[in-house]
């Protein structure tokens, strides 16, 4: 069968190869794939995963056959895949815990752009109560930033959204935006949290953003820039302030389910920028890499 795997070479990060069918545990099902979504850290720093491996953590698809000792769904059930490792091949053996069951009403391909971005703001997000607390998203323009926005809003939060640019802004304010934002300094705000995808200089800002009490939650690095805090940055009186990292890829079906019955319930979109066919994958990754698309890439297995 065809998958992608990781290419290390000047041609990479990935390329089409066959590989060897899978063969499913007792407790694993065997998914037929339909649509794969792009994440930027697993395609930019594909170094740390071995070249040859069959690549990628976010799909979709159709139960081919269920797990034999009868955990997960039937066969026929439409699923998304979350953080599943070997996830872009035509048919993958998974874990019902990787698993969410996409109801009827939901687009196979919205299930695809789930996984690590919408797992991720909903984890953050679930840390505390939102209610009528002053939320920052950086990068609110990409995958993480689009389902943190809806997220936050929907917990009753006031949302800042910052982006790169003015073009970048499209569509934030109709997802739950209250304000978005070019540069930090025209929020005049302080933030009870922080989502952080970008890193660098930003994040430094970010912290002198932060009000009492407040946690900054590191979810990504896109800048690629190191982070200086300026001498004393991180002192000071009144109730403690905190950075949380954030590095837990470890699958959840029940968060799968409660975005996707958000989703079914019209409270929750995907944020897809773009959509092609996978044999697409090298344009749509020079796309993803320059910035141009808003929200994720999702691509049709064919």
């Amino acid at each position: 069968m065809r998958a992608l795997v990781v290419d290390h070479g000047e041609a990479g990060p990935v390329r089409f190869s066959d590989v060897d069918e899978p063969v499913p545990s007792n407790d694993e099902a065997l998914v037929e794939i339909r649509h794969i979504g792009l994440n930027y850290g697993e395609l930019n720093y594909v170094d740390q995963w071995p070249a040859g491996a069959v690549h990628g953590h976010d799909a979709s698809g159709v139960v081919l056959r269920a797990a034999a000792d009868g955990s997960g769904p039937a066969e026929g059930t439409r699923v998304a895949l979350g953080i599943t490792p070997h996830a872009w091949a035509e048919r993958v053996a998974v874990g019902s815990a990787s698993l969410g069951i996409v109801p009827e009403g939901v687009d196979l391909a919205d299930g695809a752009a789930l996984g690590i971005a919408g797992v991720t703001a909903l984890r953050v997000l679930r840390t505390r109560s939102l209610l009528a607390r002053d939320v920052l998203i950086t990068g609110a323009s990409g995958g993480v930033g689009h389902f943190a926005v809806q997220l936050a809003a929907l917990a009753g939060a006031r949302v800042t959204a910052l982006v790169g640019s003015p073009e970048r802004a499209a569509g934030l304010s109709d997802l739950g935006a209250d304000q978005v934002v070019t540069d930090l300094a025209e929020t005049g705000r302080r933030f009870d949290l922080v989502l952080d995808t970008v890193g660098g200089p930003l994040l430094a800002g970010a912290w002198s953003s932060l009000a009492e009490g407040g946690t900054l939650h590191l979810v990504g690095y896109s800048s690629g820039q190191d982070t200086t805090f300026p001498s004393g940055a991180l002192f000071g009186f009144g109730e403690p302030r905190s950075i949380a990292t954030y590095g837990d890829m470890t699958p959840s079906s029940a968060e799968l389910t409660d975005l996707l019955g958000l989703m079914a319930a019209g409270r929750l979109v995907a944020p897809i920028g773009m959509r092609r066919g996978w044999q697409d994958v090298d344009d749509a990754i020079r796309a993803l890499f320059a910035r141009k698309v808003h929200g994720k890439i999702v691509l049709d297995v064919l």
